[in-house]
């Protein structure tokens, strides 16, 4: 009996042990390795406007998102890597750990939340219209548009080609791989319109004043909220929650918001 109850309490220490190995052995957060490796490495397109935009003369991103980028990983002190993605790819560079989280106008969708986390929404808006101001009015609903003979630009991969094929056939879609110069295609009558983010018309609306007119950008066609897309980590996700609501509570928010949308 004596044997027994000291095998007992052999198990019971060496099981003791075991968990306490087990716990000391726990991977680290991804945001303690972000802060380990001094580096946080931000996805982004550079091809969205005023969220994020590449120079491809001199390499460098700037756009709202950019200074939201720099903004953050000032406070987690560290420095910040600007990794270039794009729409179609974007998910498999997220899937394949490119980086640690994607900024630059992201929208939050079911597909991506299945990958990672989404922090605290930044914005609430949707799809609209911005076409070229004299048919402007022509274009005020998804029937007026989904005639035979409208021509519907989108650029491939992300939320604006799939809303325009879930919502669009008897219009021509047509794809056009440059969402830089996307909307000159409007301007100079190669496409009739394009739907895309409300505050993507309204910017692209200051750019080509009395040529392209956003059409409704404070009723979109649908609901949606852009937020930053992070790898699947609790801690991080965490932190950057926090630092958004500090930044939107001190101000810090609103004047980076105020240089690139107002």
């Amino acid at each position: 009996m004596k044997g027994f109850k000291a095998s007992i309490s052999v198990l019971v220490a060496a099981a003791a042990c075991l968990l306490s190995g087990s716990a000391s052995a726990d991977p680290a957060s991804r945001l303690d390795e972000i802060v380990q490796r001094g580096t946080l490495r931000v996805g982004m397109t550079g091809d969205y406007k005023p969220f994020t935009y590449l120079d491809k003369a001199t390499g460098q991103f700037t756009g709202f998102d950019v200074d939201m980028a720099d903004a953050l990983g000032k406070v987690l002190g560290v420095k910040v890597e600007f990794v270039q993605t794009a729409w179609p790819q974007m998910m498999k560079d997220f899937e394949a750990d490119k980086f640690d989280i994607a900024m630059g106008g992201v929208s939050i969708t079911l597909d991506r939340q299945k990958k990672g986390l989404f922090s605290t929404p930044i914005m609430r808006e949707g799809k609209t219209p911005i076409a070229r101001c004299t048919d402007a009015a022509k274009y005020q609903s998804i029937a007026e548009i989904d005639k035979p003979g409208t021509r519907v630009i989108v650029n491939p991969g992300g939320t604006n080609e799939r809303f325009a094929r879930a919502n669009i056939h008897a219009a021509e879609i047509k794809v056009y791989n440059d969402n830089v110069t996307i909307f000159d295609e409007i301007a100079k009558g190669d496409a009739d319109l394009m739907m895309t983010d409300a505050s993507e018309t309204r910017y692209q609306q200051k750019l080509h004043p009395g040529v392209l007119c956003a059409v409704h950008p404070d009723k979109p066609f649908d609901f949606a909220e852009k937020a930053y897309w992070l790898q699947r980590d609790v801690a991080l996700k965490d932190f950057v929650d926090q630092w958004l609501h500090i930044s939107m509570e001190n101000g810090s928010f609103k004047k980076m918001y105020d240089a690139w949308f107002e």
